[in-house]
């Protein structure tokens, strides 16, 4: 009888284990598929502007119930809530890390006017039209509206890397991208406090004050200690300069769990923690953001095939005439929202059509309205089925109007070229002798802000140029394409 009850009690996880290493394989085959994907079709996506979102949403589909049938994602999958949490983490944690505060300073009438009366009053009208037409509660319209203000910055990376584009309409979606989460974070918060019913004055309190103090402060505390310490192991023993490049997952996902584990909010710890990295404008290898920013992308994409395996079709379920219309009104806001915020501005008509045309709703959106859903919030998994069908109808509006974009643009992107032949490295001798024999050539100072701040040395005539907004600062110059350009960073 034992031996028969202990074999009865092994033959259940017996039974369980096939079907755990079949999800296990299935994944991390799903995740092979992405990284190659997005690798072999990053040069076809670039020149078609064919949405990246598409794609990635389109692979879904084919492993999932729709296609193939391999990939089995829905909302109580703890695959999809660990990916999506990681992601808009690192998302956050990145954005804030990749700011460039001298930019933001020259700029910062053009963030208010786009965070300000652009992005807030798009989510106010938004939720206004979601609670007078889809019968939710104010603050289940304000989750609605708050998430469907946030621009997609996959979708919007392929645009805002076109040099075709005006520099102040760049600057602007670069701007919103990488601030608009963190001010719309806060409002899906408050109205999940808001929706806490029958908790007091007190406890509702108490819930704000961990999440907008206690969480950020636990970010500024693991932004500064992580610094600290990599300066530290930097001057005693060195460090490689492959791991520094995964540092700032370590950072990031260390400040979101502390964040979380003081009952705070993880993503405002993360978000925290990149600005005080920035803040404290320490000398980083260059590795330490890129590394960032390209596994935020893949965890983004990633994130995309599990959505479109099942949970985003649910958008296509909820069609009515009352979400048909939701819909128009969600993607016609920010045209009439946004010209108005950037008059004045100085933008010329072609940029401002730009940036109030090009606010893609897309992963963004669906991580945030993802909080409140894996929060239990009652209602939530509804305004998800919404969120998703703006999603799919932004990919396929907007996403056609960067395809068309892409080839208005092809002619001025295939303008012919003077080539100049130039040596990897070239001498001052040589520097000197190519300056007599043109009139055009520009020495450019490359120099990170700190090492050229420490340094009273400098070419004569040199134009300083921020290694991250190289393009940028050329273009402003109004230096022309054929001039061959000798860069210096030391």
């Amino acid at each position: 009888m034992q031996v028969s009850g202990a074999l009865t009690r092994v033959r259940p996880m017996s039974t369980r284990r096939p079907v755990d290493s079949d999800l296990f394989a299935t994944t991390l085959a799903a995740v092979g598929v992405v990284i190659l994907a997005a690798t072999l079709l990053s040069g076809l996506i670039e020149k078609t502007g064919l949405p990246h979102v598409a794609v990635f949403l389109g692979m879904g589909a084919l492993l999932g119930p729709y296609g193939v049938g391999q990939l089995h994602v829905g909302l109580d999958s703890p695959i999809l809530r660990v990916v999506s949490t990681l992601s808009l983490a690192l998302v956050l944690f990145t954005d804030a890390i990749t700011l460039d505060l001298n930019e933001l300073r020259r700029h910062v009438v053009l963030a208010l006017r786009v965070l300000g009366p652009g992005t807030i009053l798009s989510g106010a009208l938004t939720a206004l039209a979601g609670w007078l037409l889809l019968d939710i509660t104010p603050a289940s319209a304000a989750i609605l509206g708050a998430a469907l203000a946030s621009t997609d910055p996959v979708l919007l990376r392929g645009l805002i890397k076109r040099q075709e584009v005006p520099t102040d309409a760049r600057m602007a979606l670069r701007l919103e991208s990488g601030l608009n989460d963190a001010v719309l974070l806060p409002v899906i918060f408050i109205a999940m406090t808001l929706m806490g019913g029958d908790s007091g004055a007190m406890v509702m309190l108490r819930q704000t004050a961990n999440v907008f103090l206690l969480g950020p402060l636990v970010g500024v505390v693991v932004g500064f200690l992580a610094v600290l310490l990599l300066e530290v192991m930097r001057k005693r023993t060195g460090i490689r300069r492959d791991y520094e490049s995964i540092y700032s997952l370590g950072v990031a996902f260390t400040a979101f769990a502390l964040g979380e584990a003081v009952h705070g909010s993880g993503f405002l710890s993360a978000f925290a923690a990149g600005l005080t990295i920035l803040v404290r404008d320490v000398e980083l290898c260059d590795c330490f953001v890129e590394y960032g920013e390209t596994t935020a992308e893949m965890a983004l994409l990633f994130t995309f095939v599990l959505f479109g395996v099942s949970t985003i079709w649910s958008g296509l379920e909820v069609i009515s005439p009352a979400t048909v219309a939701f819909t128009v009104l969600a993607l016609v806001v920010r045209p009439l929202v946004f010209p108005l915020a950037l008059m004045g501005s100085g933008m010329q008509p072609r940029g401002r059509w730009i940036v109030s045309w090009f606010g893609p709703r897309g992963l963004s959106s669906l991580l945030l309205v993802l909080i409140p859903v894996f929060a239990g919030v009652p209602g939530a998994p509804r305004l998800l089925s919404v969120c998703s069908l703006v999603v799919l109808t932004s990919v396929v509006v907007h996403g056609a109007s960067l395809m068309l974009l892409a080839h208005s643009f092809q002619g001025e992107a295939d303008a012919p070229l003077r080539p100049v032949k130039l040596p990897e490295k070239v001498s001052i001798d040589a520097l000197v002798a190519l300056q007599a024999e043109r009139n055009d050539v520009v020495v450019a100072d490359v120099r990170t802000s700190k090492a050229a701040r420490a340094s009273e040395v400098q070419i004569q005539g040199a134009l300083r140029l921020r290694p991250s907004h190289a393009v940028d600062d050329v273009r402003a110059a109004n230096i022309p394409l054929s001039a061959p350009i000798i860069l210096y960073c030391a």
